[in-house]
C-alpha cells in the first residue's frame, strides 16, 4: 500500500504579492528559507521517497525540510498559466473581460489564455502517480496539490473545495483506491531526529 503526502514549497516574492507563478521559476524568499529551515518530516515521512517538482521554490523546500536532496518529477511542475503568469489575480478577477475564475468556478475545463487545463494537468500527474511504488512525500505546488486532493476527494471544482491547502502540512493520499486522510499532518518544528 502507498501512500503520497503532498507539501506546498515555501513563500516567494510572486506569492506574497498575489502573483500567478505557474512555471515561471521564481526562488523562495530568505524569511521562507528561514522559517522553512525550522521544520522537518515527521516519522515515518522522513524516511519515505523524497520527490520535488524541478522549479527551484519547490525543490529547495525539500531540501529544508528533509535534510537531503529529492527526486526530481518534471510532472510535479506546476500548471501552466500561460499568459497570466506574473499577473495578479485579484487585478484578474476585477476585470470582467479578463476570464479568469475563483477555483470555485473553475471546473475540470477551466483554460488560461495559452496555459493548460486542470484536466490536462490531472492526465500528466496521474501517469506519474502510477508508477510510486513505496510511500512517498512530494514537495510541489497548489495547482498540483489542487488536482490531486480534487481526484481524491471526488470535488469537480464546483463549489467550496472539500479541502483547505495550507503550508507546512502534509496532505496524504492512500494511492491504492485513490482516498485522502480527512486531516493533513503538521511538519514538526525545532531540532531534526
Amino acid at each position: 500500500m502507498s501512500r503520497l503526502a503532498l507539501l506546498r514549497h515555501g513563500h516567494t516574492e510572486w506569492n506574497r504579492a498575489g502573483r500567478i507563478q505557474g512555471r515561471s521559476d521564481i526562488p523562495l524568499d530568505n524569511t521562507a528559507r528561514a522559517e522553512l529551515a525550522g521544520y522537518h518530516l515527521p516519522p515515518p515521512w522522513d524516511a519515505a521517497d523524497l520527490w520535488s517538482s524541478p522549479l527551484a521554490r519547490a525543490r529547495e523546500t525539500a531540501a529544508l525540510v528533509a535534510g537531503r536532496e529529492p527526486q526530481l518529477a518534471p510532472e510535479l511542475t506546476e500548471m501552466n498559466w500561460g499568459a497570466w503568469e506574473g499577473q495578479r489575480g485579484i487585478d484578474l478577477i476585477a476585470d470582467p473581460e479578463s476570464g479568469y475564475r475563483h477555483i470555485e468556478d473553475w471546473s475540470w475545463e477551466f483554460l488560461p489564455p495559452g496555459g493548460e487545463t486542470p484536466a490536462e494537468l490531472w492526465q500528466r500527474v496521474a501517469a506519474w502517480l502510477n508508477r510510486i511504488e513505496r510511500d512517498s512525500v512530494a514537495v510541489c505546488h497548489i495547482g498540483i496539490m489542487r488536482v490531486i486532493l480534487a481526484k481524491a476527494w471526488g470535488w469537480d471544482f464546483d463549489g467550496p473545495a472539500p479541502f483547505r491547502i495550507k503550508r507546512n502540512r502534509l496532505y496524504i493520499v492512500d494511492l491504492n483506491g485513490m482516498r485522502p486522510e480527512p486531516e493533513p499532518v503538521r511538519l514538526l518544528t525545532g531540532d531534526a531526529p
